[in-house]
């Protein structure tokens, strides 16, 4: 499908204004337009899967949940639900938005067909949510090649960040429970990989877990750190090329032994509780020891410290282990707690980086933040409400979050440039994918017209001509 911008038309009569008074024009609305579009730019998702090879990825991976005389092809319906979460749907129903869009998106399912389709990955258990990992696994390798130096792995190194993450629910549904936050509902376990200051980030491991699900469940990071390694090219899942950063909640012995097991395999950052044995330590380390912190820009950061712990504080914990300790001035109005020092608020976290200044890792592992960011943006893609009762769909609806937030990092790493690169879902939906069009045919080819006075109508087409001199997967 080509695409070209120019006015948009809407069919053979036109709106009229018939009133000018008060604050907005007055407006008729009719029901009769012609080859007008909605969610055009949604096009640029559609071209996405496309060019990274998806489309037949998936329908490959779910090949053998085909029936014989079905219409409709598996792979598609997933990517289809998929694309509406993306696009800003919610439940399964949403992608009757597609269905009304037939030039842009293809024959779509009907919602029981749909829903068939969950409630039989949903019956296969591990095998199906294996197989759409794979393929997800095997269509990110080639993504990141294609983008070349606007990859996650362009610096030599990827970051994966490991977050729980609270989903409420409204009703008595299948593992949902009361949260450590004394709500109700589920606490899933994220981990995304780290696009940098440059991007936004993509998800590499969801884990569903009851509301009741303890924050240090070492099993539960390790099996996040497991599905996220997969995730990665083969490259990334050996060597000392991959880092995994959590907060204190991965701060565990066993899961800390785990990450070490991995021998030269894995780096780590993981924040620490301060305990009693910390607290007590760092009031002891001479003011010499302490290294101010430092920026992004590599600036000194003011009010904020940076040291290194050692001596009986390690004992028990992996050989190879550094224990980081920064303390900061609060913020005016803070709340001091018991384990802070002389009114500085205190926090640290392991690693076994070595040969790095600890103000880098310091500063390496407070970027770690950038994990709430990947969090709302998938509060935003489908995960504010998990939509169906049993604790099986819901996990294949969780695989289906991943597949519209992976789309929604993929497209603007292969196609924008600039501050566009960092649009957030929400920002992206409203700039881009809400863009409507007039849809002309000629000449056996298809043209979307984009309104001309559309402010990000260039960015649109700009985006599109950069994802079609992308090789065709195969």
């Amino acid at each position: 499908m080509g695409l070209v911008w120019g006015p948009v038309g809407c069919g053979e009569r036109s709106t009229s204004q018939v009133n000018s008074t008060g604050s907005y024009p007055r407006v008729r609305v009719e029901g009769n337009g012609r080859g007008v579009v909605s969610h055009a730019g949604a096009v640029l998702l559609v071209e996405t899967v496309h060019r990274s090879g998806l489309d037949a990825a998936m329908s490959a991976a779910l090949a053998p949940w085909r029936k014989p005389r079905a219409i409709h092809d598996p792979g598609k319906i997933l990517l289809d639900v998929a694309l509406a979460v993306a696009l800003g749907g919610d439940c399964l129903s949403d992608v009757g938005m597609l269905r009304a869009e037939p030039a842009l998106f293809g024959p779509v399912a009907s919602d029981p067909t749909v829903s068939r389709l969950v409630d039989t990955l949903a019956e296969a258990g591990p095998r199906g949510l294996a197989v759409i990992r794979r393929a997800r696994a095997e269509v990110r390798e080639r993504v990141w090649r294609l983008a070349g130096d606007t990859a996650p792995d362009a610096g030599g190194e990827v970051i994966v960040d490991i977050d729980g993450v609270l989903v409420l629910a409204h009703s008595e549904k299948e593992g949902a429970a009361k949260t450590w936050k004394k709500t109700f509902g589920h606490h899933p376990l994220f981990a995304f990989v780290d696009h940098g200051r440059e991007g936004s980030g993509e998800p590499v491991a969801g884990l569903l877990r009851p509301g009741n699900a303890g924050s240090n469940t070492a099993a539960d990071h390790v099996e996040a750190a497991r599905l996220a390694l997969a995730q990665l090219p083969k490259k990334y899942r050996r060597g000392r090329r991959t880092l995994i950063r959590t907060d204190s909640a991965g701060g565990t012995h066993d899961f800390l032994n785990w990450l070490t097991a991995r021998g030269r395999w894995l780096a780590y950052s993981v924040g620490m509780t301060i305990t009693d044995q910390v607290h007590q330590a760092v009031l002891k380390i001479p003011a010499p020891a302490w290294t101010p912190a430092v920026e992004p820009g590599g600036e000194i950061r003011d009010g904020a410290w940076v040291a290194e712990l050692g001596g009986d504080v390690l004992k028990g914990w992996p050989s190879g282990m550094r224990l980081i300790v920064r303390k900061e001035r609060p913020h005016p109005g803070a709340q001091l707690r018991f384990t802070d020092a002389d009114g500085m608020r205190i926090t640290c976290f392991a690693t076994n980086t070595k040969h790095t200044p600890i103000a880098r890792l310091e500063l390496r592992h407070r970027q770690r933040a950038r994990a709430e960011d990947r969090i709302r943006a998938a509060r935003d893609t489908g995960l504010r409400n998990l939509p169906l009762h049993e604790a099986a769909q819901n996990q294949v609806w969780l695989e289906i979050v991943q597949i519209a937030l992976d789309l929604l990092a993929w497209m603007p790493m292969l196609a924008l440039t600039g501050p566009a690169r960092r649009w957030e879902p929400k920002r992206l939906r409203l700039r881009l994918f809400s863009a409507a069009a007039q849809l002309v045919t000629t000449g056996r080819r298809s043209y979307l017209r984009l309104a001309r006075h559309w402010p990000w109508t260039d960015v649109i087409t700009n985006a599109f001509a950069r994802l079609q001199t992308l090789p065709n997967p195969g």
